[in-house]
């Protein structure tokens, strides 16, 4: 294909310019993408393709109109492409095009979400001679607030790093250049998280580079005063997010105007893997509706939610700031009517964090400083509500507030309230936007544009007296501009001086020199007083920049007083108690529930007792469906509830603070990725018995069941043995495996506990409670029953179940089963073979798949299914493989 020229060339070559996916190039009125970049935007957004010509060959085009170009980014950022954007601007030669931002998932401003945007960069260091791990580095940045967070883990592996980033849910993570080749850490990533992958320059980490960009960010001192001078990797990860924030051109370094360092032990740690589990933010299904986050949030603000987001996902483990919390609900569940006037009012604010960024960029419109000022203006309104309320006043929630520079955030309200109109444009290039009074030039300006519109607006009435022409208006548009309109019956009537510029259907069109010269005079005053007011904007959106840490303190304050609320709002509905917090390990919970579970049915609460030392393993046995799961999931929430400040679904608890949250619950099916069933399972439960420690809660559901009967019970034997004589975590461990309540017998720590179930005639009633001691069944026919699977194979599996129970043969069944003298085979328990058996329900001791003979008298579906069972080793084939098996010989038997 011979080369482009022209717009073509000139979009090709910009493209060569950056390493982004997509480019939008401005021409005029629209935003053009070429060549393969139309065809790609074009099947991503239904975009119709149509052809452009240069030199001679034909290019795919599409476009957008200029207007439009943010949500169709947003759209393509949403699916993980970098997009550039390269804007027109006028030059004495004509038209120039550069690129002038690249938009993608970590830095994208425009985002319809009103979740955290996050953006980060991991870094790691060797640990040298004789450290057991690495040394990481991790910031995240959020460029739709600018906050701005750094940690650095030493002596840490892989799977650390991975759950501390976790908590952020990043849209974008820049490996270091340790990293990127390391497939264990890609892979994790991709698996447990939605984050776009992106290289950024390896310099941009370079430990001395990071530093002085650092240094130049927050000031010279700031690493020294936030205690992180020496934490290198920690450095290296800041350092290249503000590199890459800079380089893509968004805008908003100018609102990341503070460094927060803070210790990873600072937070409950809570893997991929555990929030996946205990659903906190969305459901195994993928929903966000019935996730704890979705059930407790009553927030009426974005920031509120986002807030209560982090709180849920990053539980914290200091006991002062989470009795602080627990303070602040408290006061605001006994203060109902003080409350809902507090949430009324934070519900008419805006994001001031986010707003703060689009100031800083110098994305703000008119609308969004007038919201910027509305929202300060709510700052008082709810510091009042809280001083005017004595129980309040004397709460945490007063101190939430008495941080914030009041007296500024009423200064710059006052100042926008002074400048803006009520209502203004939604562009700031049309005028409009100032009261009067604010500029004394632009008033003077306004008001000769105004006498001049005054002028116009006369010229019919005055037209129509000197002409007595009736039908006659004064119109203007983009083509002919101001002009005198005349219906055509009383065209004949007009003066000699109209001079007609263009002929209608019903009409014509005129002007007159005293027109042309007003027009001028318009235009003129027009352009002077856009220009006029784009000035003036620009100023006044620069010192609302300047002011960006007072508007992220303010939007910080009000959101923290939102969470509370919201957390208070969902304790008095939901009759939640205050959590008593302790440091001695103690786990004591009388009528606790699930707090999820409990919003959709009538909830039976339990109760759980654990102590260090004596009691912190509980084995949990009991039936299938009769909420052993969900007993452990309360018990996991209510720990992570009251380690976020918040009430908690019980009568009364104490719960001593933990350092993580481990889960293994449920087998997930990763085949695509190569990995069976057992394998996962043991990956999570490797994971759990090299983080966990003496302070953290490890929750377990039916370890071992991936594998062989035996092998199953030997390692869900030896991980009770491990956790509770060497760990020593809190633990609940549910099992149908009954060998493993043998172990409270043996060790002290150990004990059983099931959930109850009553059989009376037959028919079993789950009773939801908890009791000491193990079960002594299963249950497990029961559970098929209730699932729907068939009554012939329910009723056929109770009548195996009685003869295993006495210790009796079970014979082999053909497919006309219920009917006498057609036993195909009988397997002895007490030899382990099988005997054949005649037509007639004889016993022939000849084994009928060995010998021809007794072979003559079964069918050959019922033998190649005898010869199948005979050469099955039922104690090391896993129980779901086993269940598959006599599923398809049931199959072949009812065929034949």
């Amino acid at each position: 294909m011979t080369e482009a020229t022209g717009i073509v060339g000139e979009f090709l070559a910009l493209k060569d310019e950056t390493d982004a996916d997509i480019l939008a190039m401005q021409c005029g009125d629209f935003y053009e993408f070429f060549a393969d970049d139309a065809e790609l935007v074009a099947d991503e957004l239904d975009l119709k393709v149509s052809q452009k010509s240069s030199h001679g060959s034909k290019y795919p085009m599409a476009g957008v109109p200029v207007d439009d170009l943010t949500p169709y980014v947003s759209a393509l950022v949403e699916r993980g492409y970098r997009v550039a954007v390269a804007d027109q601007h006028e030059t004495a030669d004509g038209h120039a095009r550069e690129i002038t931002r690249v938009v993608t998932p970590g830095t994208h401003l425009a985002t319809g979400d009103a979740s955290a945007q996050h953006l980060a960069a991991v870094v790691r260091h060797d640990g040298g001679r004789g450290s057991e791990g690495d040394t990481y580095g991790l910031a995240v940045a959020d460029v739709t607030t600018g906050r701005f967070q750094v940690t650095q883990l030493d002596d840490a592996d892989v799977s650390a790093v991975l759950t501390e980033l976790y908590t952020f849910s990043p849209a974008e993570v820049l490996p270091g250049p340790e990293l990127r080749n390391d497939d264990e850490f890609l892979a994790t990533l991709d698996e447990r998280s939605d984050a776009a992958v992106s290289l950024h320059a390896t310099e941009s980490f370079a430990p001395g580079r990071a530093r002085h960009r650092v240094r130049e960010q927050f000031g010279a001192e700031t690493l020294e005063s936030v205690g992180i001078a020496d934490d290198d990797a920690a450095i290296a990860a800041a350092g290249a997010v503000l590199s890459y924030v800079e380089e893509t051109g968004v805008g908003t370094l100018a609102a990341v105007t503070r460094l927060q360092a803070y210790g990873a032990r600072e937070h409950v740690s809570l893997d991929a893997t555990t929030q996946r589990n205990l659903e906190l933010t969305e459901t195994m299904q993928g929903d966000s509706a019935g996730s704890l986050f979705s059930t407790v949030d009553h927030t009426v603000t974005a920031a509120g939610g986002r807030l209560l987001k982090r709180w849920l996902q990053r539980p914290r483990r200091e006991r002062g700031e989470l009795v602080r919390r627990q303070s602040a609900v408290a006061a605001l569940t006994r203060e109902a009517m003080a409350r809902e006037a507090i949430r009324e009012t934070l519900a008419d604010g805006y994001d001031l964090e986010r707003l703060a960024a689009r100031a800083t960029s110098g994305s703000a419109d008119a609308r969004d400083l007038r919201a910027v000022r509305d929202t300060l203006v709510l700052l008082s309104e709810v510091a009042d509500a809280v001083a005017e309320t004595e129980r309040l006043a004397d709460s945490p929630l007063a101190d939430v507030l008495s941080t914030v520079d009041r007296e500024g955030a009423a200064a710059l309200a006052a100042e926008l309230d002074a400048a803006l109109v009520e209502d203004p444009p939604g562009t700031v290039t049309q005028g409009g936007l100032f009261r009067r009074g604010y500029d004394d030039d632009l008033d003077e300006l306004i008001d000769e544009h105004e006498a001049a519109l005054e002028w116009l607006e006369t010229l019919p009435d005055h037209e129509k007296q000197k002409t007595g022409i009736t039908h006659l208006s004064v119109d203007r548009n983009k083509t002919d501009g101001y002009y005198i309109q005349v219906g055509k019956s009383e065209t004949d009537q007009v003066p000699d001086a109209y001079e007609e510029i263009k002929t209608l259907k019903n009409s014509k069109r005129y002007t007159i020199p005293e027109l042309d010269e007003r027009e001028r005079d318009v235009l003129r005053l027009e352009e002077r007083r856009h220009d006029m007011e784009h000035e003036l904007f620009e100023r006044l959106r620069e010192r609302v920049a300047d002011r960006a840490p007072l508007l992220q303190d303010v939007g910080r304050a009000l959101a923290e007083v939102d969470c509370l609320a919201s957390l208070s709002v969902h304790a008095v509905e939901n009759d939640w108690t205050r959590p008593e917090l302790t440091d001695d390990g103690t786990l004591d919970i009388e009528a606790g529930r699930h707090p999820v579970v409990e919003q959709t049915t009538e909830f039976v609460p339990n109760d759980l007792q654990m102590r260090p030392d004596d009691r912190d393993f509980l084995v949990v046995t009991g039936p299938n469906m009769s909420g052993k799961s969900t007993y452990m999931r309360q018990t996991a929430l209510i720990t992570l509830l009251a380690q976020t400040g918040s009430f908690v679904p019980a009568r009364s608890a104490t719960v001593g603070l933990v350092d993580g949250i481990y889960t293994r619950v449920g087998a997930l099916d990763e085949l695509a990725q190569g990995r069976s069933t057992f394998m996962v399972e043991m990956q999570e439960l490797s994971n759990i018995l090299h983080s966990a420690t003496a302070d953290s809660l490890i929750i377990l559901d039916e370890v071992g069941r991936g594998t062989a009967t035996f092998d199953g019970i030997s390692i869900a034997w030896a991980a009770v043995e491990y956790i509770s004589t060497r760990i020593h975590a809190k633990t609940l461990f549910a099992t149908h495996y009954h060998e493993l309540t043998s172990l409270g017998e043996s060790l002290s720590n150990v004990q059983n506990v099931h959930v109850a179930a009553d059989e009376r005639d037959g028919d079993v009633t789950f009773m939801r409670t908890v009791r000491e001691g193990p079960t002594n069944r299963s249950y497990g026919v029961h559970v098929a029953d209730l699932a729907g699977v068939p009554e012939p194979v329910v009723d056929r599996s109770r009548e195996v179940l009685d003869r295993l129970r006495d210790d009796k043969a079970i014979e082999v069944r053909g497919a006309d089963s219920g009917e006498e003298g057609t036993t195909q085979a009988v397997f002895d328990l007490s030899s382990g073979q099988f005997d054949g058996a005649s037509a007639d329900g004889g016993s022939d001791e000849t084994d009928p798949v060995a010998t021809d003979g007794a072979a003559d008298q079964l069918d050959p579906a019922t033998e190649d299914v005898l010869e199948e069972l005979s050469e099955l080793d039922v104690n090391e084939t896993p129980p779901v493989e086993l269940m598959a098996k006599v599923q398809e010989w049931q199959a072949e038997l009812d065929e034949t």
